[in-house]
């Protein structure tokens, strides 16, 4: 098994956006120190609760600070984009960290519909023509001709080189995994987004539509998890405490940045006790072997090849622990 972190910069009550950002590139490099595979970061939009809105540039940052840990998107909203754009940008970020760079494509807004229509105004349109956009995304990032008679089939993506980045299709329903399938790539999916609803089945679809191809002759998926690591799992549950409190304020449509611990109890007396009781049993959280043994079985259960990890917490110093936790565990 591979273990992985995804990184979202989430803003926190009290401190500047721009803290939330550094600290993913601190982050990415504590990871790799620790022996992590992949340091994958997020694209949203408009989103009080996430600032992460460049996954490109984040990842450029960590790769002037890392050596051996793998950079990806997870993902890129490829709606928004054009797809000779993104492998442009995609091949500057390989030349700047050879070999080590993942380009995960999601199909999602990652906003609501208005700030999608603000990024490209031809979005509606555009999430018909994820396939074919992954298909020309995969000739330009490999330097392969297009289709015959397609209109760009002369334009190159610049610069080229001997490697190229590995390009995942991500997902929390069962048509990513289709793609991924139709196009014989790596599939992740997002697990913690719905607490696995579905999960399941779209990796059990992947596989079994899987189409071999020349890079990747075998299907090869992962999920990705919130957990939450401490020395005990009394201090695992206290900095737990404000991603509760998020999860129960964002069913009811309030988005906001991640209150600390004492706030956060406080403002959870609004809600039902049973049900805040079942968030933190239901929870991957406590102790660094009690998550990593919660993570393994869910990798068996499913059948997945890797997995990988995003933690939230107000506390960046308990965070950082918690992935410290979880690697000697590992």
């Amino acid at each position: 098994m591979r273990l992985s972190v995804l990184d979202q910069s989430v803003a926190i009550a009290g401190r500047p956006h721009e803290q939330s950002i550094r600290n993913t590139v601190a982050l990415a490099k504590h990871c790799e120190t620790l022996g992590y595979e992949r340091f994958w970061v997020s694209e949203h939009h408009n989103h009080p609760t996430i600032v992460g809105t460049a996954p490109e540039i984040v990842m450029a940052a960590i790769a002037a600070t890392t050596e051996r840990i793998r950079i990806g998107s997870a993902g890129i909203m490829l709606p928004h984009y054009s797809p000779f754009k993104v492998a442009e940008v995609f091949r500057v970020l390989d030349a700047l960290a050879p070999g080590r760079i993942d380009m995960g494509l999601g199909r999602a807004p990652g906003s609501d519909g208005r700030t999608a229509y603000a990024l490209n105004p031809a979005a509606n349109e555009r999430p018909e023509h994820f396939p074919s956009d992954i298909r020309d995304l995969m000739a330009w990032v490999h330097n392969e001709p297009l289709v015959n008679g397609h209109p760009f089939a002369a334009v190159k993506a610049y610069p080229t080189g001997s490697t190229a980045p590995e390009i995942w299709i991500l997902g929390s329903s069962d048509y990513g995994a289709q793609v991924a399938a139709l196009f014989g790539l790596p599939y992740c999916y997002a697990w913690f987004f719905s607490d696995g609803a579905g999960g399941e089945r779209a990796i059990d679809l992947y596989k079994r539509t899987y189409r071999p191809s020349e890079r990747h002759p075998k299907p090869h998926s992962a999920l990705c998890v919130s957990a939450l690591a401490a020395p005990t799992m009394e201090e695992a549950q206290h900095h737990l405490t404000p991603r509760i409190l998020n999860r129960l304020n964002r069913d009811r449509g309030l988005l906001g940045p991640l209150q600390s611990v004492e706030d956060a109890a406080k403002a959870l007396k609004q809600y039902d006790p049973a049900r805040i009781e079942k968030l933190r049993q239901d929870a991957f959280a406590g102790t660094g072997p009690e998550v990593m043994a919660r993570i393994v079985e869910l990798k068996d259960k499913v059948g997945v090849d890797e997995m990988a990890v995003v933690t939230w917490t107000y506390d960046e110093e308990a965070r950082r622990r918690s992935y410290t936790e979880l690697a000697k565990a590992f």
